[in-house]
């Protein structure tokens, strides 16, 4: 869950977590879990302070195992790809834009016509600026969900969406920790 001007003290520089979904069916929503475990600590009100979230897609060739960042030759026609970032388990499902729980979100779209790929009207990455302005997150994992929709894969091919956290363990007063808490479990 999100404070916005929470008191915290960095324990550590920035570092960056990973975590990659395949999408490889139309319509099917895919999740992959970033395990914060290593990082959270309710008795000591440490937390994770996230600063930036990039969001890649790449076209992975299975029959040969290469990746590319060109989508041309993934999809059969237009397509669209979507992606979020929350700190709640949604299930295979997007949450709408105004839940609490929603970190990073963004979509590509791709024009197999003309090869041209857009981002839509969920812009990203999502650069949440200096230590105060970070999304503190008390909870003991991430959860990444990917999806495309219109068309299909052509043959040997899968979507990859990897997102790119950058983030800094901090420590919170204790007032600011049970108020992230509080609200995280509101959201639940």
């Amino acid at each position: 869950a999100h404070c916005a001007n929470a008191m915290a003290t960095s324990k550590t520089g920035s570092f960056w977590l990973t975590e990659v979904v395949s999408l490889d069916t139309v319509n099917t929503v895919v999740q992959g879990t970033v395990d914060l475990g290593a990082y959270v600590d309710v008795g000591d009100q440490q937390a994770l302070a996230i600063e930036q979230v990039d969001m890649i897609v790449q076209a992975y060739d299975t029959a040969n195992d290469n990746y590319s960042n060109s989508m041309a030759g993934l999809f059969t026609g237009p397509a669209g790809i979507g992606m979020q970032l929350t700190d709640l388990n949604p299930g295979t499902a997007f949450v709408r834009a105004d839940d609490n729980t929603l970190i990073a979100s963004g979509a590509v779209y791709w024009d197999d016509t003309n090869n041209v790929a857009s981002v839509g009207p969920d812009l990203f990455p999502d650069t949440f600026g200096k230590l105060s302005e970070s999304r503190m997150v008390v909870n003991d994992n991430l959860y990444v969900t990917g999806a495309f929709t219109t068309s299909a894969l052509e043959a040997d091919r899968e979507c990859i969406v990897t997102v790119r956290i950058k983030a800094r363990i901090v420590k919170l007063s204790t007032k600011d920790w049970m108020a992230i808490a509080i609200q995280s479990t509101a959201a639940d």
